[in-house]
């Protein structure tokens, strides 16, 4: 039997399966996603068992098991830790950033996040967005025109920490 045959024959016995196992439908497809990746890996050896079908369910209960456990250990390891200390709100510059940021078109943002949050250059921005070097550049400059207006005339003190003022 070839693969693609065995897997229309068995997934939904093995998605029922998976499911009676982990009682969550999201986890239970990631499980037999996995299980049939690694017997379409393996499939020359796999398919030649008395019942493929068979291992497919012991890497599906393989794969539960080691979930359950990973989940028992990071919930120990988390439990034994001292709770950490509450994060800090945000800063008014950042409350009044963001939302001026919320004003732009998605292009710009994109853009001014890229250049000055992740300090990636103009020819960057271009190969990872697909444009070319003059958009992103308009890009840029039309969404520091566009955050100049939505931010108004705020006085200096309320500036985004390490800008100027370009009045």
């Amino acid at each position: 039997m070839d693969f693609d045959g065995f897997y229309r024959d068995t997934s939904r016995r093995l998605m029922r399966y998976a499911y009676g196992l982990t009682g969550d439908p999201g986890e239970a497809q990631d499980l037999v996603q996995e299980a049939y990746a690694r017997a379409w890996q393996r499939w020359r050896h796999v398919s030649g068992y008395q019942d493929p079908e068979a291992w497919l369910r012991l890497v599906v209960n393989r794969l539960a098991t080691d979930r359950w456990r990973r989940l028992f250990v990071r919930r120990d390891r988390a439990a034994a830790e001292p709770p950490r200390p509450p994060v800090a709100p945000p800063s008014e510059n950042t409350v009044l950033l963001v939302r001026a940021l919320r004003t732009l078109p998605a292009a710009h943002r994109n853009a001014l996040a890229l250049h000055y949050l992740l300090d990636r250059s103009v020819a960057e921005i271009a190969a990872e967005t697909g444009a070319s070097i003059g958009t992103v550049k308009s890009w840029l400059s039309r969404g520091r025109t566009g955050l100049a207006t939505a931010l108004g005339s705020l006085e200096p003190t309320l500036l985004p920490e390490g800008t100027t003022d370009a009045h």
